[in-house]
């Protein structure tokens, strides 16, 4: 089986990081914060090591400064809603995934909020431009994604980030696809919360995420979820300081344990070199697809993912047909339909092809043979 579906989740994982994951369920499942016993201890030794690792990756000020969340989606819903106050403006990018456009559209239908959609494609000079047309005095926050789910456009992020500190606007960005992939530096880069996954470009298990605080600002946003925190169990409220204030319940140990060792080897590789790879491949399948006239390719931009479709073909059944030749990728909208709609793929969507550390040249070759067999069957 060839696996190109990384954008959803990377396979496989560092063998690294199924080796902690292990370990946390034999050796130390204790519950984090939870007791004082040497289980929990070790499990809370385990949630602290994420977090220094994390802090250390991101350039976070200090490890406090990492809520652990679920996943992205649950990381974006709490920065937004917590920042939101009635009577706000927020700006969202044009290709941004369900998972913004969603808190932002209940908001907003709930009569909290109201929004605007900026362009993101384009220079720095042209997105900022196109974000002062669509300011306004009540302008809150920009809510942006580093990069896109469906093809390799991303935004300027230092230069949105450094108007937004100008401005006195909050800067909350979208590293799902951005996290592990490109450099990103909270020192340098002027973010005020970051919202990523751990299953993706860190290489760690699905079922955690990280809001990563950039800044002193949004740290006492209203809370999300409210419950046991470990400290002040005396206190009706959550308590103010970070990261207990966001984290209500039990953590998932396991998933922060594998978290920590996939940070660990993508700071091993470096992202540099990861991306590099990843664009390798990426030239490699688009000169290949580039030469099947049935082919549409719909960006350019070399990086982690190719997005096409096949004419006169439905993205779904293409899928379909790269499965039975045990090749995994992902088609239709992707819960991106803001960008498919920039993009012009169409009503149905297209099929994405998304590359990982572990994929090969000779991975691509294979994909690129079984499709041209796939589309003269078609014929």
């Amino acid at each position: 089986m060839i696996y190109l579906d990384n954008a959803a989740t990377t396979w496989p994982k560092p063998s690294s990081v199924t080796e902690a994951v292990i370990r946390c369920m034999d050796k130390y499942g204790g519950n984090p914060g939870r007791g004082s016993h040497r289980l929990a201890m070790l499990a809370a030794e385990s949630v602290y090591s994420c977090r220094e690792a994390a802090a250390d990756f991101f350039g976070a000020a200090d490890p406090s400064d990492v809520v652990f969340t679920m996943n992205t989606t649950y990381a974006l819903n709490t920065a937004i809603k917590s920042v939101a106050r009635a009577g706000d403006h927020f700006l969202i990018g044009n290709m941004e995934h369900n998972s913004v456009r969603r808190p932002v559209e209940r908001l907003a239908r709930d009569g909290i909020i109201t929004y605007d959609v900026f362009d993101i494609r384009g220079s720095a000079r042209q997105v900022l431009a196109d974000i002062q047309k669509r300011l306004r005095p009540n302008t809150k926050a920009i809510v942006c994604a580093h990069a896109s789910n469906i093809c390799n456009i991303t935004a300027p992020i230092r230069e949105i980030g450094r108007f937004c500190r100008s401005r006195g606007i909050g800067c909350i960005v979208d590293g799902a696809q951005s996290a592990g992939i490109l450099h990103i530096d909270l020192r340098s880069m002027p973010i005020d919360i970051l919202c990523v996954p751990g299953h993706k470009g860190l290489y760690g298990p699905q079922g955690c995420g990280m809001m990563v605080f950039g800044s002193d600002r949004f740290r006492d946003g209203c809370t999300l979820v409210e419950g046991g925190s470990g400290v002040h169990s005396l206190d009706p409220a959550m308590p103010e300081e970070l990261p207990e204030h966001f984290e209500a319940g039990t953590l998932p140990t396991p998933a922060i344990a594998g978290l920590a060792e996939g940070i660990r080897w993508v700071s091993n590789i470096g992202t540099d070199a990861i991306h590099r790879q990843e664009c390798a491949l990426w030239r490699h399948l688009y000169t290949d697809l580039h030469a099947m006239r049935d082919v549409r390719i719909y960006d350019d931009t070399p990086g982690a993912i190719l997005l096409f479709n096949v004419r006169n073909c439905s993205p779904a059944e293409i899928a379909g047909e790269l499965n039975r030749a045990g090749i995994c990728v992902r088609a239709g909208l992707h819960c991106t339909p803001m960008g498919h709609g920039a993009l012009k793929t169409g009503a149905d969507g297209a099929i994405r092809v998304s590359f990982g550390a572990m994929n090969t040249e000779k991975e691509t070759k294979h994909f690129a043979n079984a499709l041209y067999k796939i589309i003269l069957n078609q014929a």
